[in-house]
């Protein structure tokens, strides 16, 4: 009796197995780039694009578009995945990770070095496609990406240069701003951006106090304390609205619901695993107020 029948299930049967398996590791490179966290590194972009603007043909080219597709996910993958790598025996232990199915958690999966590696790359594309002024800051993004997560530097275990690092955050938005305009951002507008990604990310850390300390690892957050954490992220966010406020005093006003922020949450002892989760949202409302904000004053003066 012929086994051709027998062979063609095995084939189809290691077919559909491939095939659960491509998706279930598209699915994870997936949620490892953290969805909800996607507009902190896109979003900028549109934002630099609106203010570099000259007029309405500036908003959409090549540039931009590939601006914002490269910061929209690769470079998600790429920021997220590196950090997970490096932290794999370190999520292990971490509540946040272990309970939460927002939370992805490397377990060693050969693919994702690879997509990590492959999404840096991909920057090199970017590279012909805008102006010689961006150059500098996608190099920003890329080196103090790596740094943050990777040994030897792993500014994440160092306090205070965990929170200055994160700076690079504000990379995509200035790469915009001088693939558009040719020429680089206002220093007073980098300065108030990288006090905000300063007291975003040290804010984002409070969570995470309790089980870094477990862990032995120093951070801004652990080496403040909580109380004292707030306080330094509503200095830096304070300090972020005065420096906008200089340029225009509609972003310094806009800025300042962070401080705002920060003292209701203190002052109603809300719990901060909750109010962190606010976020994205609250950022992804602020950021599209002041890329509005650029449009109109583009549109109208």
């Amino acid at each position: 009796m012929s086994d051709d029948g027998g062979e063609t299930s095995g084939v189809s049967g290691a077919s559909e197995a491939a095939g659960r398996g491509g998706f279930e590791s598209l699915s994870y490179l997936f949620t490892l780039s953290r969805p909800r966290f996607w507009f902190y590194l896109a979003g900028p972009v549109l934002v630099g694009i609106a203010y570099a603007a000259e007029g309405t043909g500036d908003l959409v080219t090549l540039a931009t578009v590939a601006l914002f597709a490269y910061f929209l996910v690769p470079a998600n993958v790429f920021l997220y995945g590196i950090n997970d790598i490096y932290d794999r025996e370190i999520d292990a232990k971490n509540p946040k990770k272990a309970a939460d199915e927002r939370e992805a958690r490397y377990r060693g999966q050969g693919y994702v070095p690879v997509a990590v590696a492959l999404c840096a790359a991909l920057a090199v594309v970017l590279v012909p496609l805008v102006s010689s002024a961006a150059w500098p800051w996608i190099a920003v993004f890329l080196v103090l990406g790596a740094a943050y997560s990777a040994p030897p530097v792993r500014f994440k275990t160092t306090p205070f240069l965990d929170s200055v690092s994160n700076g690079l955050y504000i990379a995509p938005g200035a790469a915009a701003y001088a693939a558009v305009a040719g020429t680089q951002p206002p220093v007073l507008a980098v300065v108030g951006a990288w006090l905000w990604a300063m007291g975003m990310h040290t804010f984002s850390a409070i969570p995470d106090i309790e089980p870094d300390q477990e862990t032995g690892i120093r951070t801004s957050a652990t080496v403040l304390g909580e109380s004292w954490t707030y306080g330094y992220c509503a200095a830096c966010w304070l300090g972020s609205a005065l420096a906008f406020a200089v340029l225009d005093v509609r972003l310094g006003a806009l800025l300042l619901v962070y401080p705002v922020l920060v003292a209701t949450i203190v002052a109603t002892q809300i719990d901060i695993d909750r109010a962190y989760w606010w976020f994205p949202a609250i950022n992804t409302v602020v950021g599209a107020a002041m890329t509005m904000g650029g449009l109109w004053v583009m549109l109208y003066g």
